[in-house]
């Protein structure tokens, strides 16, 4: 019987310059309730599929205060607390949940550093490894909330800041005012409407977290095809995909079930031919 793959088959990344990681995360949204709201349906499942994620090499965790809210956050603790010395966890500040299907920006510098301080507390921190700042407010000139962040991280509450769902011009900004180390957008098979900030991730050694990594939006023949020449599934080729895309990629693939996190795993290592990466990319 073979061996379950493990993360390390991804190889490493390195944020910041002094935190490297596997190339194959794990997105904490899906360990929620129904609509990433709420408790878990099964809570010894949710620890479970974190532990596992852990034995299973994967060392890069990204969660967010809005995910239950709260509840991803204070699962990883309960699993994971203390942590492994190579286990970066990543967060997220800047969304409100008000309700179910619900997520409006709050991009003011006081709803921050609440929002970091409650993350440093449920995740049992004094320093969060990455804080990323979920979504621009537009009621908030960006400046002053990357400038609440960049207090934050002089104040020793944040090791490094990235960015999430930003614009190249957005990126730039926020450069102007703190270093930044990496960008979460939505990036896929299917949606490549981030491509070139994965091309300048790569160029200036920034990290790039594409959320939703296995959408694929529709049928890409050449996703069917790799996936039945490697007797895979393909949500595992569009994995395989994205970490032969770029260096600079660190997909962080989500579920709530240990058996999902297995096969999502095993992705790192199927070895996709130069010929199927293009092909998967020009069926986008």
């Amino acid at each position: 019987m073979n061996a379950q793959p493990t993360a390390e088959a991804a190889g490493t990344i390195d944020i910041g310059g002094d935190i490297t990681v596997s190339r194959l995360g794990f997105g904490a949204m899906r360990i929620t309730g129904q609509g990433i709201w709420g408790e878990p349906p099964d809570h010894e499942q949710a620890i479970a599929t974190l532990r596992r994620a852990v034995e299973l090499g994967v060392n890069f965790i990204d969660t967010a205060d809005s995910y239950g809210p709260e509840v991803s956050e204070r699962l990883i603790a309960e699993a994971l607390y203390p942590y492994p010395g190579e286990l970066c966890i990543a967060t997220k500040g800047g969304l409100l949940r008000p309700g179910p299907g619900r997520w409006p920006a709050d991009g003011r510098p006081a709803h921050l550093r609440e929002a970091c301080e409650g993350s440093l507390r449920r995740l049992r921190l004094d320093q969060i490894p990455l804080y990323q700042f979920h979504r621009p407010d537009p009621k908030v000139p960006l400046a002053e909330s990357i400038g609440a962040l960049a207090e934050l991280k002089d104040e020793g509450k944040i090791r490094h800041i990235g960015v999430s769902n930003f614009t190249e011009e957005q990126l730039r900004e926020a450069e102007r005012i703190v270093p930044v180390v990496s960008v979460q957008n939505r990036y896929n098979a299917a949606d490549r409407s981030s491509e070139s900030l994965v091309d300048l991730c790569e160029q200036e050694s920034l990290a790039f977290l594409p959320w939703a990594p296995v959408q694929q939006g529709g049928e890409n023949p050449a996703v069917a095809a790799a996936a039945e020449r490697h007797g895979v599934s393909q949500h595992q080729v569009v994995l395989a995909w994205l970490l032969a895309r770029s260096p600079a990629i660190l997909p962080i693939p989500g579920t709530g079930s240990p058996g999902h996190l297995e096969e999502n795993v095993a992705a790192a290592s199927i070895e996709l031919s130069p010929d199927e990466v293009a092909a998967i990319g020009k069926g986008a």
